[in-house]
């Protein structure tokens, strides 16, 4: 069955941007008779707010939304988190990692390394601690996968459909080594997991066939797919959608209250007013 969902951080109001992905996620749902769920991703405990929270389940009935029940919220699926980092490291695919953000700068931009490179999550890793074995890792420091181990561990890269905006990127073994690099997969800051992995392992406790969501995520799903194989879970179907934009066409943040969906509600915009705007 069509299964997909909307994962919202409570750090903010939700604005037009995440009415538009929140609106077609259950419109192509509703339209494929298929379900509709809703997660919480609340592991940024530094930002994340019952307020906020609360905010998101109400700013989404108003928009005449319905979900199943319980919702998932990741602050209370931390032990799977665990188990598949447990996983993973068990395999040898794993490293852990005490350098800083000031030390990572510091090594890319060596004059023998040339320009840094970013990737999907910034500055690509160096391999400083790359050495160093899982059964050492201490409370101080974050995780890491070995990329280029992890990509020669399959004996074939998996690949994904795409139905969005954009054509799904073809993996391979030098886009994934070179220009995404040894990725983290628990912070060190927090003790907690990585976007990269709680999705993959939300998305397959959750049973999503359909993942949907904006284009500005497209470079993180090649990451998801070897995740998914690495870990012996499905890989969905993705959708990127366009972004809504500002009149200066950048995208919406949610630091961007002028565009929260609580003011627009709070002016008398109904549901149907926030689908116009949104060219729903």
């Amino acid at each position: 069955m069509f299964t997909t969902r909307f994962a919202p951080s409570p750090t903010g109001q939700l604005h037009l941007g995440h009415a538009y992905s929140a609106l077609l996620a259950h419109d192509m749902a509703r339209s494929a008779t298929g379900r509709f769920l809703l997660r919480i991703e609340d592991t940024d405990t530094a930002r994340c707010t019952p307020a906020f929270e609360a905010q998101i389940y109400d700013d989404l009935a108003w928009l005449g939304l319905t979900w199943e029940t319980p919702v998932l919220r990741q602050s209370d699926n931390t032990g799977a988190y665990e188990a598949a980092l447990e996983s993973l490291g068990n395999l040898g695919l794993l490293y852990p990692c005490s350098c800083t953000r000031g030390d990572i700068r510091r090594a890319a931009s060596a004059p023998q390394e040339g320009a840094p490179m970013h990737g999907p999550d910034g500055l690509i890793y160096p391999g400083t601690c790359r050495h160093r074995r899982w059964e050492d890792r201490t409370d101080t420091d974050a995780i890491r996968l070995d990329m280029a181990h992890a990509v020669n561990s399959l004996p074939a890269l998996p690949q994904y459909t795409e139905t969005g905006v954009h054509s799904a990127l073809r993996l391979t073994r030098a886009h994934l080594t070179d220009e995404v690099g040894d990725i983290v997969l628990a912070r060190r800051d927090t003790k907690t997991a990585s976007y990269h992995l709680s999705v993959v392992v939300d998305d397959a406790e959750q049973g999503i066939t359909h993942v949907i969501r904006g284009k500005d995520l497209a470079t993180a799903t090649p990451i998801h797919v070897l995740l998914q194989a690495l870990l012996g879970l499905p890989t969905p179907t993705y959708h990127h959608h366009d972004l809504i934009r500002d009149d200066d066409g950048k995208r919406l943040a949610k630091r961007d209250d002028a565009r929260a969906i609580a003011l627009y509600r709070s002016e008398g915009s109904t549901p149907q007013d926030i689908r116009r705007m949104v060219g729903l």
